[in-house]
């Protein structure tokens, strides 16, 4: 006889995930490279993007857990110490080294079907930029001298070579062994890591349960739709592996108030040690896991984050890139921000309060926040932040 779901609040609900996201403690890793490591662990991944009217997005996702995190803290992982490298995960991503095995099967996948922006790469180009880097060691675009020709595709490179260094990380050939500001450095895969012999790659069944289980760990309470967030060829086998823990009570069912219709699940030790309403504030990023997942955003906060960055100006309703404002377990605000970088300081270009705020309150409290937050994204790290 199947178990009746565990029923929570949504503020319940709001708790777990906002635990899970290691948003209610101070300095939940510590700091350092250990503590990007660590995070990056916790959270599976750390979404990368190019927007830079604010901090990017990947130095603000860690800030927002480690308090005293330094942008060269991320480039001594990735480049030094080696425990986090880049891949595709929903979108261009750190993902944790330990995790790689779990995506070498999609660095196959992409040898065999190139996805749209780097399929026109012809394999004597791919062999030749490949043998480049062998031979003369990391590279990155500017070390690369040639005509630049008119783009293909928007996130395609106006420099051919580029084009086949992009072919050769997707296929597993070459890793990215460093960044500065936006621009790749690649290498060899097997450099980069110091592999005598490539890692075993995951099998279908095991990524299954990696997706699961990274999910778990990140979200607290589940749902297809976020364990699969745009990997819907996956459902099938992920909802069969649900039933099966269910079964084996590894796993309960769980019923969100107000959500009748979504399906979760959770560890049992999330449901037997509810964690308390967290109290700390963030401003948060757009890309930020805890509102990537806009339909989850919206049923676990109730609120719709727009994201208008793409959206002609006269259309706008928080501004072209508005942050989330995390008051406790309430979104209270979305602040449209801009570095004006030569004054050195941040603008507010627009401030909208939510259903959820209490302006009276809750100024004060994101005042700090911000204050935080422009010291942060000002400070300057000769290290990683060169002129691209």
């Amino acid at each position: 006889m199947a178990r009746r779901p565990v029923h929570l609040s949504q503020r319940q609900a709001r708790a777990c995930w906002i635990s899970a996201q290691k948003l209610d403690h101070a300095e939940p890793f510590g700091d350092g490279p250990e503590a990007v490591r660590l995070a990056v662990e916790h959270l599976g991944y750390v979404q990368i993007d190019t927007i830079n009217v604010i901090e990017r997005c990947h130095h603000h996702i860690l800030f927002n857990r480690i308090p005293r995190y330094r942008r060269r803290d991320l480039a001594t992982a990735q480049s030094v110490d080696k425990t986090v490298f880049e891949y595709w995960t929903h979108a261009l991503s750190y993902v944790p080294t330990r995790d790689l095995k779990f995506f070498l099967p999609a660095m196959k996948d992409h040898r065999d079907n190139p996805v749209r922006w780097s399929s026109g790469v012809a394999p004597e180009e791919l062999k030749k930029a490949i043998a480049r880097v062998r031979r003369e060691g990391p590279l990155s675009i500017r070390d690369i001298d040639e005509e630049p020709v008119e783009k293909e595709h928007l996130w395609a490179s106006r420099k051919p070579s580029k084009k086949a260094l992009q072919r050769g990380f997707y296929n597993g050939r070459l890793a990215i062994a460093g960044r500065t500001g936006m621009v790749k450095t690649y290498d060899l895969m097997e450099r980069h890591f110091g592999w005598e012999r490539a890692p075993r790659p995951a099998t279908e069944n095991q990524i299954i349960d990696y997706m699961i289980d990274r999910s778990l760990t990140a979200q607290g309470i589940v749902s297809l739709d976020s364990i699969c967030y745009l990997a819907a060829s996956k459902k099938a086998a992920v909802a069969q592996k649900i039933e099966q823990r269910v079964r084996a009570r590894k796993l309960l069912s769980v019923s969100i108030q107000g959500d009748a219709k979504t399906a979760y699940w959770a560890r049992p030790e999330t449901i037997e040690q509810l964690p308390p309403t967290p109290e700390l504030t963030h401003v948060l990023s757009p890309f930020d896991p805890l509102i990537i997942q806009r339909k989850r955003t919206a049923a676990f906060f109730g609120y719709d984050h727009l994201f208008e960055a793409y959206v002609t100006k006269e259309k706008r309703k928080l501004g072209y890139f508005a942050l989330p404002v995390l008051c406790g377990d309430e979104i209270v605000a979305a602040i449209d921000l801009k570095a004006d970088r030569p004054q050195n300081r941040l603008l507010i270009q627009n401030w909208v309060w939510t259903d959820a705020a209490d302006p009276e309150r809750h100024k004060p409290i994101i005042d700090e926040a911000l204050t935080r937050f422009e010291r942060f994204q000002l400070a300057y790290d000769e290290a990683v932040d060169a002129p691209e």
